[in-house]
């Protein structure tokens, strides 16, 4: 099959032309846009090189069509991406506040995206699979958590790294359900990519350093907290380390973190070493934030070569 699995939803994006825009009032949205974390991370991954799939579903339209051509002219194996006749491909609204903040209306739980279920998920698509990656907000019903149940185990058994980027809003974790869950993902994954708010309300520890121990206490062989643009931290058994951001100007923060990721377990799967492998990561999620619409900002090596020298030319002017 592919290096690099993930499971979940493919979306399609309108990104709200104004900054301050609001749901409520009559306004001008730009799109559509492919998106959905787990397409956006996997787009990465196999822009920077990778063999990669996705396992989800698209309904029989304009938007799903937009979404499979760009995954799979970027790379990806899309063989197990279904259409669903009778639903909608997933679709997303986004604005932005001035404080930065964003909100979000989705129709995930409606659209095709619903329809991925545990006979989805064969043991072939481990076979040869390196790694395994799930972002958090693919954990939009009780069977997407039963789905991941039955895809960890699979990964485990044939030796898969795994890799979480629980992305999830913290209220979701009010259910006790879903909060088992999130540990459970927590304790047997290999990388764990929270940012630095999620890492203590996930392991109910207020250290940071602490509660990045207590994850590397389990099967976690790396603990990566992303500040934004602040840069990330980067815990490992043998030690820790931070990561210097790449500043930019901020176009639109969606799919910065999915590209950190892709790019990361990408690198790692290529045998490059954890430094350098976060370094990119970091000038992939700098890159991606100044692209509007979230899979705009993926990129390839040389693309990001480009940058992180362009970046570096510029520190040396001033």
């Amino acid at each position: 099959m592919a290096d690099i699995l993930t499971i979940g939803e493919i979306l399609t994006e309108f990104v709200a032309g104004e900054i301050g825009q609001t749901f409520d009032r009559t306004g001008v949205f730009t799109g559509p846009y492919p998106s959905g974390a787990p397409a956006i991370f996997i787009d990465q991954a196999a822009k920077t090189g990778s063999s990669a799939m996705m396992v989800s579903k698209v309904g029989p339209d304009g938007f799903g069509r937009l979404n499979v051509d760009r995954l799979r002219a970027d790379g990806v194996d899309v063989s197990r991406i279904a259409t669903v006749p009778e639903r909608t491909t997933g679709i997303a609204f986004v604005t932005y506040r001035a404080d930065g903040g964003r909100s979000f209306i989705f129709t995930t739980k409606d659209s095709a995206n619903a329809e991925i279920g545990r006979d989805d998920v064969t043991a072939d698509l481990f076979e040869g699979a390196k790694y395994f990656h799930i972002a958090g907000c693919s954990i939009f019903n009780d069977e997407m958590i039963e789905v991941f149940r039955k895809a960890i185990g699979l990964a485990l058994s044939r030796g898969v790294k795994i890799s979480f980027d629980p992305n999830i809003r913290r209220e979701v974790m009010d259910s006790d359900n879903v909060k088992d869950f999130v540990r459970y993902v927590v304790e047997s994954c290999s990388i764990f990519l929270p940012g630095e708010d999620e890492l203590g309300w996930i392991t109910g520890i207020g250290d940071e350093r602490e509660a990045a121990e207590h994850v590397l206490a389990h099967r976690a062989e790396l603990v990566i907290v992303k500040r934004g643009s602040r840069g990330s931290r980067v815990y490992a058994r043998g030690g820790s380390f931070d990561v210097a951001p790449y500043p930019v100007t901020e176009t639109d923060p969606t799919g910065a973190g999915d590209c950190f990721a892709g790019t990361l377990v990408s690198l790692l799967n290529q045998g490059r070493t954890l430094e350098e492998a976060v370094r990119y990561a970091s000038a992939a999620g700098a890159f991606c934030v100044t692209r509007r619409g979230p899979m705009e900002g993926t990129a390839t090596l040389a693309e990001l070569e480009a940058f992180m020298n362009g970046a570096a030319a510029h520190d040396g002017a001033c």
